[in-house]
């Protein structure tokens, strides 16, 4: 079963993501942040008690402090974490921040709501 972290300032889609995990009895192992250090620490913890890393690391475009795109960056050069596939989820649909998704190091982007069984079907 894929393990996913999904890091969103917004409390109400970490609830969305984790409803439809529920509802729609999806195949993952769903850990919710709602701030980008947050998950940061958990990804060292984890690495640290040599336990399994998650398989991706899906982010909020736009977060305050520490925006997506900065965690982003950071997961893509940490040698620890940059196997780990980085995903952007987003309500933007501009081609714009599409593009700076991707060069900053993103594998992937998405628009908001996120439709988890499709996203697990891409990483699993």
């Amino acid at each position: 079963m894929p393990k996913v972290f999904y890091v969103d300032d917004n409390a109400d889609d970490l609830f969305y993501a984790d409803y439809v995990r529920k509802k729609q009895q999806v195949g993952v192992t769903l850990l919710c942040f709602s701030k980008a250090e947050d998950a940061v620490q958990a990804l060292e913890e984890t690495y640290a008690k040599h336990e399994e890393l998650p398989d991706a690391v899906i982010v909020d475009l736009y977060m305050p402090l520490d925006s997506g795109l900065e965690l982003i960056r950071r997961l893509r050069v940490d040698a620890r974490f940059s196997h780990i596939r980085r995903g952007v989820c987003t309500g933007s649909d501009a081609d714009e921040d599409r593009k700076r998704a991707l060069a900053a190091g993103a594998d992937f982007y998405v628009e908001k709501p996120i439709d988890l069984p499709a996203m697990v079907a891409r990483i699993g």
